[in-house]
């Protein structure tokens, strides 16, 4: 097993998104403000996600040494964020960054990126039991600018919780700021003996309330516990999470609608009890 925080991260880096990876394909579902809310819950989950798994690469293999070498080397780097990115890490005041730079560059996921994601270690060494918190600086996605502070904290046995106090992404051409906050459990079900990520797995609770880009005031609640596979790393493979906002009825959203959690990019939407198939990022 992974003697560091990052390997939480690798999951958890999605709870502030947690709900998530619904930019959908819209197949008439409405009304529009519920789509809405979940593109832009989707747009988080999606970063996040690139960031755990960067964070998961790029830890350093001995926290008490400047500049130790990422764990994963270079070739994992490289897949994850191709030659855009600079990596430094200050064993003195625990301090990972991850720079993009000023210019837009093309990442392997095909998303542009400029700017920073920081990770601040509040324990002595980067370790499984170390908190931390994680933040971002002039970075943007796609000339949207991601703002955000997570903090990360052990529950021993593999799980965690994840605070998100502040957090907002101001899209690009006068396009409306979703902004929101989040409060999420990760509770780890299986992985506990091996170093890998792949066999891991999670169970997720939580909920999460904000303002997305039309300026309509939401809450998501997960009333199924989301389920998390090592081996998915993009998606949920099964859970329901409740979406309510200021101007319509609740939407439901379904990631295992045929019940067998799968690995894939299918879901449901049901609002006022009409059920649609959406298609996720």
């Amino acid at each position: 097993m992974r003697t560091s925080s990052f390997r939480f991260f690798a999951l958890a880096c999605l709870a502030s998104g947690v709900l998530l990876t619904t930019g959908c394909q819209r197949n008439d579902v409405q009304p529009n403000e519920d789509v809405t809310t979940a593109e832009d819950r989707s747009e988080d989950n999606l970063e996040t996600a690139f960031s755990a798994d960067i964070m998961t690469a790029a830890r350093p293999q001995d926290g008490a040494l400047n500049n130790s070498p990422a764990v994963a080397g270079a070739l994992e780097l490289r897949r994850i964020y191709g030659t855009c990115a600079t990596r430094t890490y200050d064993a003195q005041t625990r301090v990972l960054t991850i720079d993009f730079g000023s210019v837009n560059c093309l990442c392997p996921d095909g998303r542009y990126r400029r700017g920073k994601i920081v990770v601040a270690f509040t324990t002595d060494t980067p370790t499984r039991r170390a908190g931390a918190i994680v933040t971002r600086e002039n970075y943007f996605v796609n000339d949207n600018q991601h703002t955000a502070t997570r903090i990360f904290t052990d529950l021993s046995l593999s799980s965690f919780t994840v605070e998100v106090p502040s957090a907002s992404i101001v899209r690009a051409n006068n396009g409306g700021t979703h902004s929101w906050t989040a409060s999420w459990t990760f509770t780890r079900t299986a992985g506990f003996n091996t170093a890998i990520t792949a066999d891991d797995g999670y169970s997720v609770t939580g909920a999460a309330s904000g303002t997305n880009r039309r300026g309509t005031t939401y809450t998501t609640t997960i009333e199924s516990p989301l389920i998390k596979r090592g081996d998915c790393y993009k998606y949920y493979v099964a859970g329901t999470v409740r979406i309510t906002n200021d101007r319509s009825k609740a939407m439901l959203l379904n990631y295992d609608p045929s019940g067998s959690q799968a690995c894939d990019n299918t879901a449901t939407v049901t609002i006022n009890g009409r059920t649609k198939t959406i298609t996720l990022r």
